[in-house]
């Protein structure tokens, strides 16, 4: 069987000096491709130096997060454009976080805005991060609806009501990770209404670890036990899940 994780942080200091042990184990767990999420300026380089070092199987999104939203975030921004042309496969990780950023809900707003703005003009899904701000998120996101915007919510924990409402405003996944196999995760519930065909697959790596690695650094070769659980959930046998979950990833992010 082949996966995607579709959302992982291969640069994090988790993973420092064990990079290509850890790509490894994944392509030998049947993860043949890891989509990198970015963050800021800081490790950008970093990250699409080794994803270029991985042709076809590490792929790099670019975007400013928004627990970096800082008063520099126009700079933040500007800092993107010499990336255009690396082949990002996505915007992101962008979006809005009110739980450790509420200082900075304002400018999160309009820097969450003018993401949507360049992810339409390069014509690229979005990978959004969304905490504690979802009325504030569908006022943005139904706002621009005239973008024509795809993508998907990193992490998602909302209610099936709460996708059939983004649906309503693009072409919408929803990633699922190591949450879906905790033992009171709502997700679990929600997902039955979700049709297979709008859902990815992520780790979130170091972090989200799923269940029986609770604990643990969280890494891409645990994909497999998430698309376990997913199935059980959907009813579903696991090459369904791994099939599906991999044509879903390929179509929206455009991967080789």
């Amino acid at each position: 069987m082949e996966y995607v994780d579709t959302h992982t942080h291969i640069i994090d200091e988790a993973f420092e000096g064990c990079e290509e042990e850890v790509i490894s184990r994944a392509v030998a767990a049947g993860v043949t491709r890891m989509i990198q999420a970015d963050v800021d300026s800081k490790d950008r380089e970093r990250m699409f130096s080794i994803c270029d070092s991985h042709p076809g199987t590490l792929y790099p999104m670019l975007g400013l997060y928004p627990g970096s939203v800082g008063a520099n975030w126009r700079d933040e921004l500007d800092a993107l454009v010499p990336y255009f042309g690396r082949k990002p496969v996505a915007i992101g990780e962008i979006g809005l976080d009110f739980h450790y950023g509420a200082q900075t809900a304002e400018e999160q707003k309009e820097v969450f805005r003018l993401q949507l703005e360049l992810a339409s003009r390069l014509d690229l899904p979005v990978n959004i991060h969304l905490r504690e701000a979802t009325e504030e998120f569908f006022s943005i996101i139904e706002d621009c609806r005239h973008l024509h915007l795809r993508g998907n919510l990193h992490a998602f924990s909302g209610s099936a009501e709460m996708f059939r409402r983004l649906s309503r405003s693009g072409d919408w996944y929803v990633g699922i990770g190591g949450v879906l196999t905790f033992k009171k995760a709502s997700i679990a519930r929600e997902v039955k209404d979700i049709p297979l065909e709008r859902i990815l697959l992520e780790t979130d790596a170091p972090y989200l670890t799923p269940v029986p690695h609770r604990g643990e650094r969280n890494e891409s070769s645990y994909i497999p036990i998430i698309a376990a659980f997913l199935a059980e959930v959907k009813g579903v046998s696991a090459d369904e899940v791994a099939r599906t979950t991999t044509d879903n990833a390929i179509k929206l992010f455009n991967l080789k």
